[in-house]
């Protein structure tokens, strides 16, 4: 196979030839559509034959900011000269400065740096099953935590362990106890699955590989006052909903909820590194210590300036303002075609799912269409579209994806 180097860049040809460089030497955990992409910036990518794509699905959140930010990209190559990693062994000098400016921005007061949004999950849940036990005084080994029906919190064994997806599951048990579902909603539910043994609620303020479902409005609100009640802890899932996606910094915002831990990803990063984060009470995380959890690369030194960046850009209020007022057309637009082969649009902010009619094509199908037009976002549960454009688009460009999608959808 044809592999030409440029300037020390391995690179190939065609899209035909780097996809089957893929599907030869790639574990086939994914299942992509067919575009092979280059090189991007802004709302914008381009493959490696000079075709140009509107992103209409931002990395799942990751790439809020764009592609190649050039206040993130400076930070990156500013740290990229200094120092890179050290591994938690040491201190180094961007550390404090985060998790200080994170916890300000998110009006918490403890940080705990990781890498990628299972891993934030992960270090929630052991940080909840360990606060049962030490402040709690639940039973040793005991612990429960509720979480809800088609949730998506990440692939690992455990996360799956609470996985309503049989894809996600089939053929990876024995699975991890100490999980309790209930139908996402449904707090009545949530109430009655709670015990002396529940350490805490684990949800996400609005589903989105579940098809961006938005709970009832008072869904939120009914589970803090729940978990008060019972002395058990809320946990908010934010990494795909939170950091401006929505038009608050965190999505559980607008129904005025403050939950106990919060798990940040993707966009924390910036769209340059993976970078995570559990933020929360003092009296929750500082229940840690030297030796109990930790990574080599969690809270590396360039995350950090990435990061801090990331947090100096949510800080001025732009992102999330152009989450609301974009958010607006967008959700105005999406709302022209229902009817016209869409039978609903769920979603807030500059996030929605676009729910296919019965009898049109499949989302695969959708998805595969749209590219060929120059824009692209994927289907989550085969009959939804999940939309989630990049925070810097602009209007015209904004426009130019619905379109694309209406004259997909309203031609069948």
């Amino acid at each position: 196979m044809a592999v030409t180097t440029d300037h020390a860049h391995a690179t190939t040809r065609s899209t035909s030839e780097a996809i089957a460089l893929d599907e030869r030497w790639s574990t086939h955990n994914y299942h992509p559509l067919p575009v092979v992409i280059a090189h991007g910036e802004g709302a914008w990518v381009t493959d490696v034959e000079g075709r140009r794509y509107l992103d209409f699905l931002a990395g799942y959140s990751a790439l809020n900011f764009g592609h190649r930010h050039p206040d993130l990209v400076s930070a990156a190559v500013e740290q990229l000269g200094r120092v890179t990693l050290t591994s938690r062994a040491f201190h180094h000098d961007q550390l404090g400065p985060f998790c200080a400016e994170l916890a300000e921005l998110t009006g918490t007061e403890l940080v705990l740096p990781m890498n990628s949004g299972a891993e934030a999950v992960e270090s929630a849940i052991k940080v909840a099953r360990k606060w049962a036990y030490q402040v709690k005084g639940v039973p040793a080994d005991t612990a429960e935590i509720v979480v809800a029906g088609s949730n998506f919190h990440g692939r690992t064994t455990t996360i799956v362990s609470f996985s309503t997806d049989e894809v996600a599951r089939a053929d990876f048990g024995p699975f991890t106890p100490g999980f309790v579902v209930t139908p996402y909603g449904d707090a009545a539910a949530v109430e009655r699955a709670i015990t002396p043994r529940t350490a805490a609620v684990l949800v996400e303020p609005i589903q989105g590989e579940s098809g961006v479902v938005v709970p009832p409005p008072d869904y939120l609100r009914t589970l803090r006052r729940v978990c008060d009640e019972h002395g058990v802890l809320l946990v908010i899932d934010e990494i795909q909903s939170g950091l401006a996606r929505t038009g608050e910094l965190l999505a559980s915002a607008h129904d005025g909820v403050r939950a106990d831990l919060y798990t940040l990803g993707k966009a924390l990063g910036g769209g340059l590194l993976p970078l995570s984060a559990v933020v929360g009470s003092r009296d929750v995380l500082g229940v840690l210590r030297p030796g109990e959890h930790g990574s080599t690369f969690g809270g590396n030194p360039l995350a950090c300036a990435v990061g801090r960046a990331v947090i100096r850009l949510l800080s001025t209020g732009e992102f999330q303002r152009r989450a609301v007022e974009l958010g607006g057309r967008l959700h105005s637009r999406l709302g022209e075609l229902v009817g016209h082969g869409v039978t609903e649009v769920r979603g807030r902010g500059l996030w929605a799912g676009v729910e296919i009619a019965p009898g049109g094509p499949a989302g695969r199908q959708v998805s595969e269409e749209l590219a060929r037009r120059g824009v692209l976002c994927k289907e989550t549960q085969s009959t939804t579209l999940r939309i989630a454009p990049p925070l810097v688009i602009s209007e015209a460009e904004l426009d130019r994806g619905v379109e694309a999608i209406g004259e997909v959808l309203g031609s069948r």
